[in-house]
């Protein structure tokens, strides 16, 4: 099996790459435009020059069964277009782009060409999150907080907020009626955001503050006298009289933690059984995002 993997910055390195390169059966190519690059991280896994590819051309002249897209946000829609136009199988970090538009648009184009086209929505397969989906939600709590990173509102809502949206509509029991955002802007970066999602019978909350003196990530989901924590997705602590605490076991990967590894082993396992896989469900939580975003521009302290 064929496997391109487009863009070797950090997640690709760190999260992506560690997985892809052990799996067996997979001929894994690698494409970026830095020849320094694609030399230390394709030597470092040991890769003939055939398996190397400084031109996309290059690498869809391969004949990829599948694609991980890795590169920088604003050349999404490009190389994704270019994939799914060649009938490459494709999987993109998210957010698929900046811009709504460009998202309806790649969306579409998949489904035009039957062809596969997944978001790197990796904490759905989190363990830690997953395993909520069997517990009581009827409040839903989620931060993630970082420390002296105010940023423009569509970038930090695009590249980072969307993992809470994302996973509090992963997590909502039942459809959302209510929408409320609350921020603050301060000369044009957005140092917080608060987003509140609401249903018959539940409440979601999700938060992320970019001063917030910790960087921390804790989803908190509880109903019926019971609650679960999960802490920087390692610990999950549940809370029924006496809580108890179980941990990321000391030789669990972090690509398995995050989730990251269930989430290419999925598509993958999609891609060889010859199931098409939908991005519908990625569009809508974009749709969501761009809501927020529209909601904090509008503010008056936003200009």
């Amino acid at each position: 099996m064929k496997v391109g993997c487009i863009g070797l910055g950090d997640i690709a390195r760190k999260a992506y790459l560690p997985v892809l390169g052990a799996l067996p059966g997979v001929d894994l190519h690698l494409h970026t435009r830095t020849p320094a690059t694609l030399a230390r991280v394709a030597d470092g896994l040991h890769l003939p020059p055939g398996q190397r590819h400084e031109e996309l051309g290059s690498l869809l002249a391969a004949g990829l069964d599948a694609a991980f897209v890795h590169a920088p946000t604003a050349v999404h829609p490009e190389i994704v277009t270019r994939l799914l136009e060649a009938g490459v199988p494709t999987y993109v970090d998210k957010p698929l782009a900046y811009r709504l538009a460009d998202s309806e648009r790649l969306v579409e184009l998949a489904e035009r060409r039957g062809v596969s086209l997944g978001v790197g929505f990796n904490r759905r397969h989190a363990p830690g999150y997953a395993q909520c989906l069997e517990h009581p939600r009827e409040l839903i709590l989620m931060q993630k907080n970082r420390v002296g990173l105010p940023e423009e509102p569509r970038s930090m809502i695009l590249d980072d907020f969307i993992h809470v949206v994302d996973t509090l509509r992963f997590l909502v029991p039942g459809p959302v009626d209510e929408v409320t955002v609350r921020a603050r802007v301060q000369d044009g970066l957005l140092h917080h955001v608060v987003l509140q999602l609401g249903g018959d019978g539940f409440t979601a909350l999700g938060v992320m503050n970019r001063l917030s003196g910790s960087t921390e990530e804790v989803l908190e989901v509880s109903g019926q006298d019971r609650k679960r924590q999960v802490i920087n997705l390692a610990e999950v602590i549940d809370h029924r009289g006496e809580p108890t605490l179980r941990r990321r076991g000391d030789w669990v990967p972090v690509a398995r933690q995050r989730g990251i590894e269930q989430a290419v082993l999925a598509f993958l396992d999609a891609v060889r059984a010859g199931r098409v896989l939908s991005a519908r469900d990625a569009l809508a939580t974009h749709e969501l995002c761009e809501r927020v975003v529209r909601a904090v521009q509008d503010r008056p302290d936003a200009a």
